[in-house]
């Protein structure tokens, strides 16, 4: 086998420099599923990915960490990743035996698992969690029980419950702390000192298993546990800033059931700090992690989640998801998975939370080991917590990708309302108001000829019509914007009610664009409209609404059944999902 460059990281990964890593990527990643084009109906498109991982164009996300990848990256399987595949090979025989089946049919469950496992063992290019994804499958499709785990679940939820009210954790939790300073200068700061302190001992019960694992907390000296020093713990001062600093949405991704019992007690405290908080469960059974089904079948559970706000759309709309984000400070959403945090696998609904959220806040090691261990960046900040084997408390923190700009709700609105401003001043000055919907990214790689073609255009409009404001798209895009944003602003423009013209690219535009730019039309342009792209067709819908409401409303250009073969706009992309 020819040899692969040396890789120590997975951020030096880049496609279109080697074509031999470049057939080593694209098997890696049809070997492990993760490939948008073979299974674009469950995998992240590239888009979606740089909604949560800060990426260039030619640079590839491995959902796993340095480490993992080094081993994976060997001619041979090294020792160590041999081992990580007995790990989960002991997980699985585990899960089988515990399941209760007859002689006959726990031979033929193993044997068959063993057939699977032999596989990725040989190949040595399954990322170990994924191996546990595709083996967990296996199994459950044979025994038919969805959750062979919901009862040890459902006991270390009331377990824990019983004991977050016992006199010992309540002492300890609620002591007051020796190291606050004596004279206290502003009661806002003194407030935000002491919710630090219980934010950080919050953290730490959360991660003692003893809590939901043992009926008797005899021997347990929780004053000393809560009170130990927690070097990066001060980047919580940095991200939940005091009073007079902006709130912050947090995603909490919990670790396992019994704990989930004190993750919402930390989410409550979050809460009473001013916070919004978007917690995240599996949507299928993976060991001990908290499901969405189990706060139907949970009593503890239940209760615990009174008032939280589901979500069980799993593509829910940038729009949809702002009104229920304006309207509920706790949600509670699925990442659409049913394994260890794998960001190709996860749903748009989290994607697109993840991208709303200012901090991720991230409990267990594996968690860690996606999100710390790799060097990929992030495009939120990045905290995590866990025990490592001995019980150490572990507190780990990644900054946001320098140079990613988040556009909140805010910045949306105010750019939309400032091209709502200078819309109201022209129609007050009796000019026309033409909106010109175009082709910016509805071909792939030609987005700059696009803009080009439309600033040609809507200059040609400009020059030879009198008393006419025309809104052009691609003079309102600011760096860092994707299709949702774009699709959000222009949304509240054009639902104004100012429009008096709907002009929508049409063929002849494109062919008299590139006349202007003294160009013969290029191959991959001949035929195009609007109607090549989603977004386009997204207005087309909004146009014909408005037009209802405002039967003044001219819309010029393509017939509107010539849009309607597109389906809804690529998730983060400024082009077609595709046609039906």
């Amino acid at each position: 086998m020819t040899a692969l460059p040396e890789l120590a990281s997975v951020r030096e990964v880049r496609q279109g420099v080697d074509p031999v890593l470049d057939a080593w990527l694209h098997h890696f990643r049809t070997e492990n599923n993760i490939e948008h084009l073979l299974n674009p109906t469950l995998i992240a498109t590239p888009e979606q990915l740089r909604f949560m991982v800060a990426l260039d164009e030619d640079q590839i996300y491995f959902p796993c960490s340095d480490k993992v990848f080094r081993m994976l990256v060997q001619p041979q399987p090294p020792m160590e990743l041999v081992r990580e595949y007995a790990r989960a090979w002991r997980f699985i025989v585990m899960m089988i035996k515990a399941h209760g089946f007859d002689k006959f049919n726990e031979r033929r469950v193993i044997h068959f698992a063993r057939l699977r496992f032999q596989l990725a063992l040989k190949s040595g290019i399954i990322i170990p969690s994924r191996l546990v994804k595709r083996l967990v499958s296996v199994v459950l499709t044979q025994c038919g029980i969805p959750d062979p785990y919901r009862d040890s679940k459902v006991q270390a939820n009331r377990q824990a419950a019983d004991n977050a009210g016992s006199p010992e954790v309540n002492r300890a939790l609620q002591a007051c702390p020796e190291d606050l300073p004596a004279a206290c200068t502003d009661i806002r700061d003194f407030r935000w000192e002491l919710d630090m302190i219980e934010l950080r001992r919050l953290l730490y019960l959360s991660t003692m298993s003893e809590l939901w694992k043992n009926s008797s907390l005899e021997g347990v000296d929780f004053a000393a546990e809560l009170n130990k020093p927690c070097g990066d713990c001060a980047r919580l001062r940095l991200v939940f800033g005091p009073e007079e600093e902006a709130r912050r949405k947090v995603m909490y991704l919990p670790d396992v059931s019994g704990g989930i019992i004190y993750d919402l007690r930390i989410i409550r405290a979050l809460l009473r700090m001013g916070h919004q908080v978007v917690l995240v469960l599996k949507e299928g059974f993976h060991f001990k992690t908290p499901t969405m089904w189990d706060a139907e079948f949970d009593p503890v559970l239940k209760e615990q989640l009174e008032g939280a706000m589901f979500l069980h759309d799993e593509a829910v709309t940038k729009n949809s998801l702002l009104a229920t984000l304006r309207e509920h400070r706790f949600v509670v959403i699925s990442d659409g998975t049913r394994e260890q945090l794998n960001l190709y696998r996860t749903s748009v609904t989290f994607a697109r939370a993840w991208k709303e959220c200012d901090v991720i806040l991230a409990k267990g090691r594996r968690n860690h080991e996606v999100l710390i261990e790799s060097s990929h960046d992030y495009t939120r900040d990045i905290l995590c917590f866990h025990r490592d084997k001995q019980g150490e408390f572990h507190f780990a923190s990644k900054p946001r990708a320098a140079g990613v700009r988040k556009f909140s709700e805010q910045d949306l609105l105010g750019k939309a309302d400032t091209i709502i401003r200078r819309m109201r001043e022209a129609k007050h000055a009796g000019r026309t108001i033409i909106f010109y919907s175009c082709v910016i990214g509805s071909i792939p790689g030609q987005t700059a000829t696009a803009i080009s073609v439309v600033d040609t255009f809507v200059a040609h409009l400009r020059e030879r019509m009198e008393q006419v404001f025309v809104i052009n798209p691609a003079e309102h895009f600011s760096e860092g914007m994707d299709g949702d944003d774009l699709m959000f602003m222009w949304e509240r423009v054009q639902r104004s009610g100012l429009i008096d013209v709907w002009r929508f690219q049409t063929v002849e535009d494109i062919e008299t664009s590139f006349a202007l730019m003294g160009r013969k039309v290029p191959p991959v342009w001949s035929g195009k409209d609007s109607t090549y792209s989603t977004g386009c067709t997204k207005e087309m819908h909004i146009a014909i609404d408005m037009q209802k409401k405002h039967p003044e409303l001219q819309i010029i250009g393509p017939a509107p059944d010539k849009f309607f073969r597109r389906r809804e706009y690529g998730v983060g992309k400024f082009f077609d999902a595709g046609i039906k």
